[in-house]
C-alpha cells in the first residue's frame, strides 16, 4: 500500500517545494508585470513551476497570463506545472485552466472556486431613436461574447477531468467552491502536497 500523508505526497513532486515564480493578491496589470518579470528571471530549462494564491480579479489579465503559458509550453514544449495555495478563485481558476489537469496540483486545505463571469453595466439611451437600437446591440453582443469566453474558460477547466462541462455550468451560478480533495478526485488537478 502507499503511503499517501501529506509530507510523503510532498516527497513525491519535488519540484513543487520551490516554484520558479510566485503570484499572489488580485489578478490584476500589477499581477501581470510581476509575473512577466518572474518568467524572464525564471530559468530557461526544465520544469517550470508557477503558485498561486488569489481571491480573482481580472478574468482577461488571467487569460493573457495564460496564454503566456500555452505559448511557452506550445514553442518549447516545455513542461509548466501550477500549485494552488489557499485560495484559487475566479480569475485564478482562469489561469488554472492554462495548465492541462496532469500539471495541477494544489497545497492542503486549498480550494478553487468557479463562478460566471459578472457584468454590472448601466444603459444610457440618449440619442436619436434610429440610433437607440445600436446601443441595446452592442450591449447584446458584449454579452454574448462574454458568454462564449466564459464557455471556452469552462471547457479548458474541466478537459481531462471527471468533471463536465454541463455539470461546471449547472454549479457556477451559484459560486462553486471545491476544496482540494474533491478537486484531486473530480480529475481537475492532479494531486495534493
Amino acid at each position: 500500500m502507499t503511503d499517501t500523508s501529506p509530507a510523503s505526497n510532498a516527497r513525491n513532486y519535488p519540484l513543487l517545494a520551490a516554484p520558479h515564480i510566485h503570484l499572489h493578491g488580485p489578478v490584476d496589470d500589477a499581477m501581470y508585470d510581476n509575473f512577466k518579470s518572474q518568467l524572464v528571471a525564471a530559468p530557461t530549462e526544465g520544469p517550470l513551476v508557477v503558485s498561486i494564491t488569489t481571491l480573482g480579479g481580472d478574468p482577461e489579465v488571467a487569460r493573457a497570463m495564460g496564454d503566456n503559458i500555452r505559448l511557452l509550453r506550445e514553442y518549447t514544449g516545455r513542461e509548466t506545472l501550477f500549485l494552488g495555495k489557499v485560495a484559487v478563485y475566479s480569475a485564478g481558476a482562469t489561469f488554472m485552466s492554462a495548465f492541462p489537469v496532469d500539471s495541477r496540483f494544489l497545497t492542503r486545505n486549498s480550494r478553487i472556486m468557479i463562478h460566471e463571469r459578472q457584468m454590472q453595466s448601466t444603459i444610457e439611451l440618449n440619442g436619436p431613436l434610429n440610433t437607440l437600437s445600436y446601443t441595446l446591440k452592442a450591449k447584446l453582443h458584449e454579452i454574448e461574447d462574454s458568454i462564449n469566453i466564459q464557455e471556452e474558460g469552462f471547457r479548458a477547466i474541466v478537459e481531462g477531468s471527471k468533471v463536465s462541462l454541463e455539470e461546471l455550468k449547472k454549479k457556477a451560478p451559484s459560486n462553486w467552491y471545491i476544496e482540494a480533495e474533491e478537486a484531486r478526485d473530480l480529475g481537475l488537478v492532479l494531486d495534493i502536497i
